[in-house]
């Protein structure tokens, strides 16, 4: 396991989604696992919310969020703008702006698109490169932050 070793035995994290106005607090890992209802839940929950599809997300995602509410002494919830896209989707989404990538790591569940209701875009991005775990991106005029499970790159 890479930085998140030292990480607390439970880990919670608390979602609202921006789209589907759904919210979701929940424990995701207790006892040296993550939770598999819980795992589930949050499938469901970051689902292309266009078409209905879920798909497992990777855990490593919610560490990166967690370790980013540490990092930044957030006590907010995460606002979910993107999470799991079918690959229609992200057509659809690439065909309308430049800023989606043919092979997006959201197709995969290794992605997610956040805010955090008490804490600026800015301090989210700082948290997240200070961790130097996968792809980091900002975008200001949307007012939000692209987290995934890649190789560490920014943007």
């Amino acid at each position: 396991m890479s930085g998140f070793a030292a990480i607390s035995e439970k880990r919670s994290l608390t979602f609202h989604h921006t789209h589907t106005n759904e919210k979701l607090a929940i424990d995701y890992f207790a006892d040296h696992r993550y939770l598999a209802d819980a795992m589930q839940k949050v499938n469901y929950f970051l689902r292309d919310f266009r078409t209905g599809e879920k798909y497992p997300m990777d855990p490593q995602l919610l560490d990166i969020l967690y370790s980013v509410q540490q990092a930044t002494g957030s006590h907010g919830t995460f606002e979910i703008i993107s999470g799991y896209r079918s690959p229609a989707t992200n057509e659809k989404l690439r065909s309308k702006s430049s800023g989606v990538a043919k092979h997006s790591l959201h197709m995969r569940g290794k992605a997610v698109d956040i805010r955090l209701t008490d804490v600026s875009v800015e301090a989210i991005r700082r948290a997240a490169i200070d961790l130097k775990e996968g792809g980091v991106g900002i975008y200001r005029r949307s007012n939000f932050v692209h987290l995934d499970t890649g190789r560490f790159r920014t943007w």
